[in-house]
């Protein structure tokens, strides 16, 4: 498989919690969306009057979504400050916890990154079927390179139909299973990803990886095309230029593969992909790295 430098468990923590390509929302109880192979969503709301409202709920719930609004704007303190007045009305409010541990993992100390375990399973005690909870724990162990706990966490998200960030945790769990070597229950993962949304992006590039590994090219082509019309209009990656080199290499077109091939090298010159197809020019007849 290429290690193309786009490949793993794209969880950035201070740009990438809110991070990729996901638009995931809430099953349960959470106003929030996170984006866990990406950016984050947030539901966005108005700041609150207390004295309004004796709904001690409604206040932590537009409470966390401030929070939300801060923590995708980076203004961390006032995010918690936000979070500090949720638990006040309601110190059993699973999202505010959620948020704490996003919150934390977001600012990215080794103090606050080992805080946020103890609120992300704090959320999931509170509601065991806060999907989104589990997704974000997910995220997270697999930033701490916990990958079998991942795991577990991204199975529950992917199996909760009716959540719509199932497609996301499917992606996730895909990545996980990459990170772990298990490349079989990878391509797993992906194809239920496809199953729920043909347009999954990171399910086609994935896969198309995993596919030429098996040397099942015909297949792997297909799904490429597929691709290229997914992205078409925003421009070409180094990782899709070389996958399409590796493909056009393996069918003997050797006009495409000469024309990628420039593409990347001009387009990327110090990209790893760049890196990776000097190294087999210069030794056409040993394996991709």
């Amino acid at each position: 498989m290429s290690s193309s430098g786009n490949r793993g468990f794209q969880v950035k923590v201070a740009s990438c919690v809110l991070l990729t390509v996901l638009a995931t929302g809430c099953q349960s109880t959470s106003n929030t969306a996170t984006d866990l192979t990406g950016s984050t969503r947030y539901q966005t709301s108005t700041e609150p009057t207390d004295s309004r409202s004796s709904d001690k709920q409604e206040i932590a719930r537009v409470r966390t979504s401030l929070a939300a609004q801060y923590i995708r704007k980076n203004e961390l303190d006032a995010a918690q400050r936000q979070l500090e007045k949720a638990f006040a009305a309601n110190s059993r409010y699973a999202p505010a916890y959620d948020m704490m541990g996003v919150l934390l993992q977001q600012e990215g100390s080794r103090l606050n990154l080992e805080k946020a375990d103890q609120y992300f399973k704090q959320a999931i005690s509170l509601d065991a079927d806060f999907t989104q909870a589990r997704n974000n724990y997910g995220v997270y162990l697999s930033q701490m390179q916990r990958y079998n706990e991942a795991v577990a966490q991204f199975e529950i998200a992917g199996a909760t139909l009716g959540y719509e960030g199932r497609i996301g945790a499917l992606e996730n769990l895909g990545r996980t299973y990459l990170q772990l070597d298990n490349h079989p229950l990878a391509a797993k993962a992906f194809l239920r990803a496809l199953e729920g949304n043909r347009n999954s992006l990171i399910a086609h590039i994935e896969l198309v990886d995993l596919l030429l590994e098996e040397q099942r090219i015909i297949q792997a082509q297909r799904l490429y095309d597929e691709t290229l019309i997914l992205v078409k209009g925003q421009g070409i990656s180094p990782r899709l230029l070389l996958q399409g080199i590796k493909l056009a290499a393996a069918q003997n077109d050797i006009t495409t593969r000469q024309q990628l091939a420039q593409q990347l090298l001009s387009a990327y010159p110090l990209s790893e992909e760049a890196k990776q197809l000097k190294t087999w020019l210069n030794n056409p007849e040993a394996p991709w790295k």
